[in-house]
C-alpha cells in the first residue's frame, strides 16, 4: 500500500523538503525551484526494506533529521543509521549507527521519528527494529532506549509502522500487529526497558495509525475502526467504540478544536468529541477510499483520497 511518495513533505514556510522512497531527498522553494537534491542511497548505502522507505523527515530549526532503519535480515549485519543534515545545503552534520538485535523483517521500520521537548530535555526519538531510542540533537549519540515492544521476539515479521507520539512528561511507543504499546516517562539513561521509566503497557496496539495524546488521555484508532481511549497516567481503558464498518484503516487520528478527527479506508470521516466518554459529533461518507491522515490548516480540514483532495470548512 505504501509507495515511493509515502513520506510526507515538510516545510518552514519558505522552502519544502521532499523525501522519496527511492532515496531522493530534495529542497525546493515555493515556486518549485530546486535548491539542492541528492540520493540518500548513494551516500548511506542501498535500502534493504521490503515495502520501501516511508519515513518522514523531521525539521527542527536549521536541521533535518532522518531515520533509515532497514536491513538484510541478518542480525550480524547492521545497516540502520540516523542522520542529521543542514537544511540549507543538504550537507551532513552527523551520522549515527542504530544497533539492535532485531532480525528478519523486524529490522525494517516504516515509522517516522519525532522530537521530544519539555523545557528541560530535548532529543530525537527514532522507532523501529524492536526499540524506541532517544538521540542527542547535537551529535546523535544514544541517550536511552526502551524495548519490550516484542517480548521474546515472538514474530519475525513484526516491523514497526505506527510512529511514536511525545508530549511533555509522556512518550507513547506503539508496536505492531496487535502487540503491545509502551508508555514511557522521559528522563532515563541507558536501557530503560525494565525500569521505573516504563510507566505502563497496553494491548492491542494500532498496527499503522499512530497514537494521539490529548491532555490526560491517549487515543488509539485501530485498523478495524475501533477507537480506544486510555487514561494517560495509568493506561486504564476508558472506552472502546467502533465508529464505522471499515477495516484495514491507515490514517492516524487528529485533534483540533476539542475534537478527534478520524478517516477510515472506506471513506468514512468521523468527528468525536475529546473526553473520557465516547460522543460522536459528526460523520460523513466520501465518494472514494482513503489511506491518508486528515490535516487541518487555516481553518480547513483536508483529506486526500485515492482520486482527489477534499477540503472542508465553514461557508
Amino acid at each position: 500500500e505504501g509507495n515511493s511518495a509515502s513520506p510526507s513533505p515538510v516545510t518552514d514556510g519558505q522552502h519544502v523538503w521532499v523525501f522519496m522512497g527511492t532515496g531522493i531527498l530534495g529542497c525546493y522553494d515555493f515556486a518549485g525551484k530546486e535548491i539542492w537534491k541528492f540520493d540518500l542511497q548513494d551516500r548511506y548505502g542501498r535500502f534493504n526494506i521490503q515495502f520501501g522507505m516511508t519515513s518522514t523527515p523531521v525539521l527542527d530549526g536549521d536541521r533535518l533529521f532522518l531515520q533509515l532503519i532497514h536491513g538484510d535480515g541478518d542480525a550480524k549485519t547492521r545497516e540502520a543509521v540516523v542522520v542529521c543534515l543542514n537544511k540549507a545545503t543538504g550537507k551532513e552534520i552527523w551520522k549515527q549507527p542504530r544497533p539492535s538485535e532485531a532480525y528478519a523483517e523486524n529490522e525494517h521500520s516504516y515509522a517516522s521519528p519525532t522530537l521530544y521537548r519539555d523545557g528541560k530535555e530535548a532529543y530525537l526519538l527514532t522507532h523501529g527494529a524492536d526499540y524506541l531510542i532517544a538521540h542527542s540533537l547535537e551529535d546523535g549519540h544514544e541517550l536511552w532506549r526502551c524495548g519490550g515492544l516484542q517480548p521474546d521476539k515472538y514474530d519475525p515479521t513484526l516491523r514497526l509502522v505506527s510512529s511514536p507520539v511525545a508530549v511533555p512528561g509522556l512518550i507513547i511507543a506503539p508496536s505492531a500487529k496487535g502487540g503491545r504499546l509502551v508508555a514511557i516517562r522521559p528522563g532515563g539513561k541507558g536501557d530503560i526497558t525494565e525500569s521505573e521509566f516504563r510507566l505502563w503497557r497496553f494491548a492491542p496496539t494500532p498496527d499503522v495509525p499512530s497514537p494521539l495524546v490529548v491532555d490526560d488521555l491517549v487515543y488509539l484508532f485501530r485498523e478495524n475502526s475501533v477507537l480506544i481511549c486510555l487514561d494517560a497516567k495509568t493506561g486504564a481503558k476508558l472506552y472502546e467504540q467502533r465508529v464505522c464498518p471499515s477495516d484495514n484503516n491507515r490514517g492516524s487520528p487528529l485533534f483540533a478544536n476539542g475534537n478527534i478527527y478520524l478517516t477510515a479506508r472506506n471513506g468514512t470521516v468521523t468527528i468525536v468529541k475529546a473526553g473520557r466518554k465516547f460522543e460522536q459529533v459528526w460523520q460523513t461518507q466520501l465518494e472514494d477510499s482513503t489511506t491518508s491522515s486528515p490535516v487541518i490548516s487555516n481553518g480547513r480540514l483536508y483529506i486526500r483520497t485515492n482520486e482527489a483532495l477534499w477540503a472542508f470548512g465553514e461557508k
